[in-house]
């Protein structure tokens, strides 16, 4: 670990998860750091459960909302075990979840079951229209939390002329229209967990929200794109195709939201894909992927240059 949660969030965690059960060990789950994944020991049985803690209401305030909502759906999540909602218990803002089985590790190759598994996993989430509420918010973009398009013109991230000009067309287009849904909003492989080529749960929910599809689709095409080359986009939005049973709309624009809303140097980013086992990934190859990714839908948007 990195560092630890507070002792008081451990005690809480291990009472609501059974009370007078004893931590035997605590694990950093992102980078060695919150969340942790518990062991915990009663009377000689051995359990596990996942602490997660927040400083702030609103992001842990959506991620209760939608995992409440992925259970009742029956989606592919943890499950709440219990929440402190007010901070008094642990001194932060905390729940305990279930184990998901599995692991996040992306592996190098992107077989077709595992691109066509990241394609249904997506299509999961929006088989029902919803609209927004105060804790799952409108969502016009995957990674809500920043906006790194806004970062670039006040030049607090890098920028380049490809960006600006891809930055400034995007902006000048009407956003599609359509029924929203569910959507997770920071949909990629490090936030799935999977046993071979099967999705067992997805994890980190507190950017979830309700908006277009093509939000997570897009998302989990450029995260596809990412890791494993160009040509991998494509297997995952046939996949979400053949899961809802329609094509899917708008595509090219979404794309495009979704490179764009990266940082302008994706080595920024490196260190998350190597924790996830691809420290082959640099930032030199990460941009070049990102670009050719932008291109290819500014193309089909009649972009010209």
């Amino acid at each position: 670990m990195t560092s630890g949660p507070e002792p008081a969030a451990l005690a809480w965690a291990a009472n609501a998860v059974r009370p007078g059960a004893k931590i035997q060990s605590v694990r950093g789950m992102r980078e060695g750091g919150n969340p942790w994944r518990l062991r915990l020991s009663h009377r000689g049985t051995e359990t596990e459960a996942v602490l997660k803690t927040a400083s702030a209401p609103d992001g842990f305030a959506t991620e209760l909302a939608a995992l409440r909502l992925a259970e009742l759906r029956g989606l592919p999540a943890p499950r709440i075990i219990a929440v402190d909602e007010t901070g008094a218990s642990a001194g932060t803002y905390a729940v305990v979840e279930t184990v998901v089985p599995g692991h996040s590790r992306i592996p190098t190759v992107g077989t077709p079951g595992r691109l066509a598994a990241i394609g249904a996993a997506a299509a999961g989430l929006h088989g029902t229209p919803m609209a927004a509420t105060a804790e799952l918010p409108l969502r016009t973009r995957p990674i809500p939390a920043t906006d790194f398009a806004a970062e670039r013109r006040a030049g607090t991230d890098r920028t380049t002329p490809l960006l600006d000009a891809a930055q400034a067309f995007v902006d000048g287009l009407a956003r599609p229209a359509g029924d929203t849904v569910l959507v997770h909003g920071d949909l990629w492989q490090g936030n799935i967990m999977w046993a071979g080529d099967v999705v067992t749960g997805l994890l980190d929910w507190d950017m979830a929200g309700v908006g277009h599809p093509g939000v997570d689709l897009s998302s989990v095409r450029l995260d596809a794109a990412l890791m494993f080359g160009s040509d991998a986009a494509g297997a995952v939005r046939a996949a979400w195709e053949d899961t809802r049973g329609r094509p899917a709309d708008d595509v090219p624009y979404w794309d495009a939201v979704a490179a764009l809303n990266q940082p302008g140097d994706l080595a920024t980013f490196a260190p998350v894909m190597h924790d996830q086992g691809r420290t082959d990934l640099t930032g030199h190859l990460l941009n070049e992927r990102r670009d050719a990714f932008l291109r290819a839908a500014l193309a089909e948007l009649g972009f010209e240059r």
